[in-house]
């Protein structure tokens, strides 16, 4: 009689388990940002790793995005005949969220793949066990560097995210729909809001956190051998991208009654 009420809860308690472990994992995170010792060098080659070298893979998912997009709202548009909305709507809809979401998709993608692994196979040849020898903290070394470079590159990632996007609706809609050039782009400064900006980078800080969490958890947590690392890397990768999409609409709630 138990039984089918057994099998649902078994994944249901070890679920609610996995978020009390991360949710103790990223307090201890945030904990040691604000303790010595620190170590900029560690940070600086973080932020370089997930800023920097991420910037590509984020103008170009920019770029085609706002492009797209101003098809698809000039083809919905035209049959209410209001074409005219697109530069404010391409405008909105990449700083408000498609910037955001899919800059920190792209990021999850490509960074927390690359922190599992690392700090995976840094668990799997013992270098963390060695750490702990050499008395220094791993949450401290490797966790802490890469947390905070994320919530602070990220930002920066959806901010030019969102410049190349709106430029990829424009070079769309001058080129390929016949707007004027100075009225398409007057009509994206006049509707575009400071708010929609800072919302925007609020999410993109947020996102960014996520990311680097998930790596460093699932790298931290991850099983021996190639398997293990290739496991926690998928879980990292895909929790990752999850608590994005549920983080944006929470926040898009909070940011919509503010």
């Amino acid at each position: 009689m138990t039984a089918p009420l057994a099998a649902i809860g078994r994944p249901v308690l070890a679920a609610l388990a996995l978020i009390g472990r991360i949710a103790l994992f990223a307090a201890r995170v945030v904990g040691h940002m604000v303790r010595p010792p620190f170590y900029p060098r560690e940070f600086l080659q973080a932020l370089l790793q997930i800023g920097w070298f991420s910037l590509p893979v984020v103008g170009l998912t920019a770029v085609f995005t706002g492009g797209a997009l101003a098809l698809q709202i000039y083809s919905g548009g035209a049959r209410f005949n209001a074409e005219a909305v697109v530069p404010s709507i391409v405008a909105i809809g990449m700083v408000r969220e498609l910037g955001p979401v899919l800059g920190g998709l792209m990021v999850a993608a490509r960074v927390a793949s690359s922190i599992a692994a690392e700090i995976g196979t840094m668990k799997v040849t013992e270098q963390i066990d060695a750490l702990v020898t050499l008395s220094t903290d791993p949450i401290k070394y490797l966790a802490v560097p890469r947390v905070l470079a994320a919530t602070l590159a990220v930002p920066v990632l959806v901010a030019v995210g969102d410049a190349i996007g709106i430029a990829g609706g424009w070079l769309v809609g001058v080129n390929r729909l016949g707007f004027n050039s100075t009225v398409y782009l007057q009509n994206t400064v006049d509707f575009l809001e400071s708010w929609d900006v800072v919302s925007g980078l609020w999410k993109g800080a947020a996102f960014g956190f996520i990311v680097a969490l998930m790596g460093c958890y699932h790298g931290m947590n991850s099983g021996r051998g190639a398997q293990g690392v290739g496991a926690a890397t998928k879980a990292a990768v895909v929790g990752a991208s999850v608590l994005i999409l549920a983080t944006n609409y929470l926040l898009t709630e909070v940011f919509f009654s503010a």
